[in-house]
């Protein structure tokens, strides 16, 4: 998955390459794709061109795991380690991902959330090699030349974004190619898609964050944001091109500002398959979130009434997905609507409030105004509190305590990335309600020990969902992603928290468990897909759809090139 692709070139001795698309030599040690290190035996040394290249004794896989963990825990800081594993991930693609797949709970929140989104900040200060393609304003009417240049014949799903809403730090421009990088490395990790189907996707539309174009050390184009019909007409040439140079490729689309994001969803979720993280990701792991703590209070999702701060992709495509979901359980859609309330920056959303974004309309209802979150919760009594606002500290001592004081077991999902972004901390959840809180976090919290009794928050992490989606769609080869699907992938997840994690506080299998979660999500994906005629497949292929889904799966180990 690099920019440029290692040529072939002719071996100097009689030996010739076990495979005709091998690289060959130096080059062999410079492709990712192929090498292997020091884990070369002597016979591929001798067959590839390698002796004397290396040093002269092999090593297997374990003595280069350990190696390489000894590196990384020689990085005196998060940024530093990602920089390492960047740089692994460049040179040996088996060993970095055998090394975070081993080390999954420490290393995730290296390689994605929270740390990504420094390494976006810093893009253009700690580049090494380019990883992705960049596909640029400049770019119009040659898109599919350029996406042709991928070296990978066999794309079958990308992560694209503009960069325009980079987690909760916004406009970042092409510095925000380390999100689709660190979305696909998940998508391998977590669920075993091959890495040689997946292509990282920059559009670099412009910036309009002005210390971007005034950094001598911005990579991307030098120039305002391209907005209106000369915007719509690249995506549109992108999603043209990508489609007939892979047919049915899955496409996510990732942090796209609220403006592009629905409507792009709604232009193209019933024409190609493709979705939405932000809204449908995002939407599903907090829909797991509540199944699970509805068990934890013995509670019932259809009496609930859900509050959410901020009204953006994420607040909007929870609810939806709450919505759908409450619909399906018996209750009518008028009701289900009611269900769910919105506060954006003017307060809470209610009918008749002049210029209200078309996404906001649905859950606008006939009710008092409110100015702030606090008198929203005195007027709502809400039992769910869901902040997708990226306000710290935006869930006060007052806000909790009030939530505390209406609900035996308040629900307090602090979901804005990154964890300094975080609505409240797990520490002020559970301190301010006496460990009665139900809390979830975007970011990773630490356990916080309340009378005596330890309390593990849960982390509402997309990488639960989005994998193990993408793994069922394309097991099936799904020409959608439903909704349907996401609700499935929901209670899933919800379904794999053991009793006892439940009774300490996790709202979702331990990430350790996240390949094998990922594999029972993707098969009630594919079976979805099946039983709805989305799939490829026959309706046959949903009686052994798990063996099927395990057949998919990539598994980081070294293949024998002699």
């Amino acid at each position: 998955m690099i920019e440029s692709t290692a040529s072939v070139s002719k071996p100097r001795s009689s030996a010739r390459p076990p495979r005709h698309d091998m690289p060959y030599g130096i080059e062999l040690l410079h492709d990712p794709d192929w090498n292997k290190g020091t884990a070369f035996t002597d016979a591929e040394r001798d067959a590839l061109g390698l002796r004397g290249l290396l040093p002269p004794r092999p090593s297997n896989l374990e003595e280069q795991l350990l190696r390489a963990r000894r590196n990384y825990d020689h990085k005196p800081n998060d940024l530093e380690k990602y920089i390492y594993l960047t740089s692994l991930h460049d040179r040996n693609e088996v060993l970095f991902y055998r090394l975070v797949i081993d080390n999954m709970e420490e290393m995730m929140p290296i390689i994605y959330t929270p740390t990504v989104g420094l390494a976006c900040q810093l893009y253009g200060e700690i580049f090494r090699r380019a990883r992705g393609m960049f596909i640029s304003a400049e770019d119009r009417g040659k898109v599919r030349n350029v996406l042709a240049n991928w070296p990978h014949p066999d794309v079958r799903a990308i992560v694209v974004t503009d960069g325009e809403r980079i987690l909760g730090l916004g406009d970042l421009g092409s510095n925000g190619m380390g999100i689709p990088v660190g979305k696909l490395s998940l998508y391998t990790a977590c669920a075993g898609v091959p890495p040689e189907a997946t292509l990282p996707v920059t559009i670099d539309c412009g910036t309009d964050n002005a210390k971007l174009l005034e950094d001598p050390l911005y990579l991307g184009l030098r120039r305002r944001r391209l907005r209106g019909a000369e915007y719509d007409e690249l995506i549109e040439e992108f999603v043209t091109a990508a489609n007939e140079l892979w047919p049915g490729v899955l496409i996510q689309f990732e942090d796209f500002g609220n403006k592009n994001a629905f409507r792009l969803l709604q232009k193209y979720r019933d024409r190609i398959c493709t979705f939405n993280d932000d809204i449908q990701g995002t939407a599903a792991v907090t829909l797991a979130g509540l199944f699970s703590a509805m068990r934890a209070i013995a509670g019932d999702l259809r009496k609930q009434t859900f509050l959410f701060l901020g009204a953006g992709e994420a607040g909007v495509g929870i609810a939806d997905l709450i919505v759908s979901t409450l619909v399906d359980l018996g209750v009518s859609v008028e009701q289900a609507e009611r269900r769910c309330w919105l506060v954006d920056s003017h307060g809470l959303v209610v009918k008749g409030r002049a210029e209200l974004a078309p996404h906001k309309q649905r859950y606008a209802h006939d009710a008092p105004g409110a100015p702030d979150l606090l008198s929203a919760i005195e007027i709502l009594k809400p039992t769910v509190l869901i902040g997708v606002s990226g306000q710290a500290g935006s869930f006060s001592r007052e806000v909790i305590e009030a939530m505390d004081a209406m609900n035996e077991r308040p629900i307090l999902f602090a979901l804005s990335n990154p964890t300094a972004n975080a609505e409240c901390t797990a520490e002020e959840a559970y301190r301010l309600t006496n460990g009665r809180a139900i809390f979830a976090s975007g970011s990773p919290f630490s356990p916080v020990e309340v009378n005596g009794r330890r309390r593990i928050p849960g982390q509402a992490n997309n990488a639960y969902i989005f994998p193990g989606v993408a793994l069922g769609v394309l097991a099936s080869r799904s020409s959608r992603v439903t909704n349907e699907m996401l609700a499935a992938a929901a209670r899933t997840l919800a379904d794999l928290v053991s009793d006892q994690a439940l009774a300490e506080g996790l709202l979702f299998p331990p990430l350790a468990e996240i390949r094998e979660v990922s594999v029972k999500i993707a098969t009630a994906v594919a079976r979805i897909a099946v039983a709805r005629g989305h799939a490829a497949l026959s309706p046959n292929a949903a009686e052994d759809m798990e063996a099927l889904v395990r057949e998919q799966v990539y598994d980081p180990i070294y293949r024998s090139y002699v």
